[in-house]
């Protein structure tokens, strides 16, 4: 835990984005669950930039119920031998490797029997058709496996216990969808931006209004990071986060669209610019961080169910009642 936060805040004080699946969700699962063998041979070089990865969770039928994932992998030898499909798959298009969840014991129960396989995305038999969003990009893919062999010891965990091994990797995906370094980031841009940017030569910093906005802002960056802290905390005691760690992507996703929001708010006419323009600011990298981070209230677990989640999980109020085809 420990190292895996060193390394965010190294990276927010350089200025550098983590890799979108490798550095803020492989290294710190392979750092809390991996072989020796494994941290040595794909942490440093995750880090470094040396190897870029995407992840293979969800399918057609297997997004927020996960578990009922039906990708499979069978022994064939020295191998798995993989058939399936996944989808919403981050930068798969452009990853040398995957992490990728596949069912190897398909007459387990749905939360067992999974395992936790990392392999080449070069291996033959993956094909990856890119799908285009709003934002005008293929930001995410589909991922075709068949008959894609992986040698037996490419697995994460134990075979058949790659559920807790997914779990790990998806608590640290929803930090670092509200990682509260990278906010910071980018409320000191938004503070650079302030002083830039003017309206009748009057600098917007000097403005009361966004002044003020800038303040709430600050305000709520300031709560994540040091709910951040609070998190880290516990963690390193040995205690249970609890409520803390289930708000924080739920407070980071929303803090990110307001902040990208505020950004489009300033830039004025220009903010509607896209894609080309000669008046583009930052070349478009708030016109897409608008887009993209109003997606990422839906991706990593909408915050509908992370409300949900919250309150059942957290807080110990009643689950919402199911009814039956009936509606009753």
């Amino acid at each position: 835990m420990l190292k895996s936060h060193i390394i965010g805040e190294e990276f927010a004080k350089a200025g550098v984005r983590p890799g979108h699946d490798g550095d803020p969700r492989l290294v710190p699962t392979i750092l809390e669950l991996g072989t020796e063998e494994q941290k040595k041979t794909w942490v440093s070089k995750t880090i470094r930039g040396e190897i870029s990865w995407c992840q293979g969770y969800s399918e057609p039928g297997s997004g927020s119920d996960l578990a009922s994932l039906s990708t499979r992998a069978v022994v064939d030898g020295d191998d798995f031998v993989i058939n399936g499909q996944k989808i919403w798959t981050s930068g798969a298009q452009y990853a040398d490797m995957i992490f990728c969840l596949v069912r190897t014991e398909p007459d387990a129960p749905k939360h067992q029997g999974i395992s936790y396989l990392i392999f080449s995305m070069d291996t033959p038999g993956i094909e990856v058709r890119p799908l285009v969003t709003m934002t005008g990009d293929a930001t995410f893919n589909e991922v075709f496996f068949t008959d894609v062999r992986v040698p037996t010891d490419q697995i994460v965990g134990r075979r058949g216990e790659g559920w807790f091994v997914a779990n790990a990797t998806l608590k640290y995906e929803r930090t670092s969808l509200g990682d509260p370094n990278q906010a910071e980031n980018r409320f000191r841009s938004i503070v650079e931006m302030m002083k830039r940017e003017t309206v009748d030569g009057i600098p917007l910093i000097e403005h009361p209004t966004y002044r003020d906005r800038l303040l709430q802002l600050q305000a709520r960056m300031l709560s994540l990071k040091f709910n951040g802290y609070r998190v880290l905390t516990r963690q390193l005691r040995g205690e249970d986060a609890g409520l803390p760690r289930w708000i924080t992507k739920l407070m980071g996703c929303e803090l990110n669209h307001q902040m990208a929001s505020m950004a489009i708010d300033m830039l004025g006419e220009l903010g509607l610019l896209y894609d080309g323009s000669p008046y583009l600011r930052d070349e478009g990298f708030w016109q897409q961080r608008f887009m993209m981070d109003l997606g990422l209230i839906i991706g990593g677990g909408t915050a509908q169910i992370q409300k949900n989640m919250i309150s059942e999980r957290a807080l110990g109020m009643p689950k919402e009642p199911k009814y039956d085809e009936r509606g009753i």
